[in-house]
């Protein structure tokens, strides 16, 4: 679980990868990552606050922590548990395939349910981390699955060239332990790369182009954060881009974060 951070991530679809080129006329190898719609559907917050119980009565809970609760991509509202179609309607958008909570700091000001994620919630030089589900591989040997070494190619070894050799003990413990890195599933696991630079965003479309590769397939959802071993860029929103709906008919600016409800 990630620390509690500044800001909020971002959800976003990965798309697929291309090249763009540098000022210097060097091409550079970015993925193209989609916002998808994705909005600000829910907040986890430590104040009090008065919750109806099934029988009518009156309690008082709380969460416990900070987050913002976000969610992407389209889903069908026959399909959505009765649970979340109402935390949905609360929030005024649609139902969502994807939601993922991004714990915050208490004193960080959470943007208004039902806003949209912009494009310039991260700026081109800022450094990220992406986090998301890798490439499954299916059955792969301990050479591949963990970059065994092998065994000799000579002096005796015949046929085994490729195997990861004794897994066990003698007599005491005799046994296998738990966790011994050997041949199986390859890939499906949860994948955090660290230090990515953002390249360039487009607010209009709602693209973001990261630099170098990321974990998953094409079309698969990614949570992207403000690096945690990096200082904030000087440029990026204090506290995130957020548009709200119901501010259409306002002068074409961004409401960055507009406050909690």
């Amino acid at each position: 679980m990630a620390l509690p951070a500044q800001r909020s991530g971002v959800l976003a679809r990965k798309l697929g990868m291309t090249r763009v080129f540098s000022d210097e006329g060097r091409h550079v190898p970015v993925t193209v990552l989609a916002l998808d719609g994705c909005q600000v559907v829910g907040h986890r917050t430590e104040a009090d606050r008065a919750v109806t119980t099934k029988k009518g009565g009156q309690v008082t809970r709380n969460d416990g922590y900070t987050a913002v609760v976000l969610g992407v991509g389209e889903k069908k509202a026959k399909r959505t548990p009765k649970a979340q179609r109402e935390q949905f309607a609360k929030a005024g958008v649609a139902p969502k395939s994807k939601v993922v909570e991004f714990r915050v700091k208490p004193e960080t000001t959470l943007p208004e349910l039902g806003a949209d994620v912009q494009a310039d919630h991260f700026v081109p030089g800022q450094k990220v981390d992406v986090a998301g589900v890798s490439l499954g591989k299916g059955f792969a040997g301990a050479m591949k699955r963990w970059n065994f070494g092998g065994m000799r190619a000579t002096h005796g070894v015949s046929i085994s060239h490729r195997a990861h050799g004794s897994t066990g003990q003698c007599q005491d413990p005799g046994r296998v332990f738990k966790g011994k890195k050997m041949a199986g599933h390859y890939g499906v696991v949860r994948k955090t790369i660290q230090n990515l630079e953002i390249v360039r965003t487009d607010v209009e479309r709602g693209i973001i182009l990261v630099k170098g590769a990321i974990p998953g397939h094409e079309g698969s959802f990614v949570e992207i954060r403000d690096a945690v071993k990096k200082d904030i860029h000087a440029d990026a929103p204090a506290d995130g881009s957020f548009r709200v709906a119901a501010a259409a008919s306002a002068p074409a600016e961004d409401v960055k974060s507009e406050g909690a409800e």
